[in-house]
């Protein structure tokens, strides 16, 4: 039996890190932006938009259009950004081992 306590010692190790994880990823912002820093977004590690800039040249009559495909662009990025800050860290929260799929933090 002494496996099966070792097991569940590691299980326990794993789910502390899990959590500390899980919290480093509430704090961390990334930001993503579009049309050459015309538009930004920040993002916290799990997806949410926490700030949205938009350079004032844009905030012209009849350049809605391409604004909005700019702040979806850059909220895109933001988001590439963020899942691969949390892949990197979980990585290292889990030393590598692959994940089942449809895992996710």
């Amino acid at each position: 039996m002494k496996n099966f306590t070792d097991i569940m010692k590691q299980a326990k190790a794993l789910q502390s890190k899990m959590e500390a994880l899980q919290t480093e990823l509430e704090a961390l912002e990334v930001e993503g932006s579009a049309g050459g820093g015309l538009v930004r977004v920040v993002m916290g590690g799990k997806g949410a938009v926490k700030r949205v800039s938009i350079d004032p040249s844009l905030l012209k009559e009849g350049e809605g259009e391409i604004l909005e495909d700019l702040i979806v662009a850059a909220a895109a990025d933001a988001k590439a950004k963020a899942d691969r800050e949390a892949a990197e860290k979980m990585k290292a929260v889990t030393g590598g081992l692959p994940l089942p799929p449809g895992f996710s933090l």
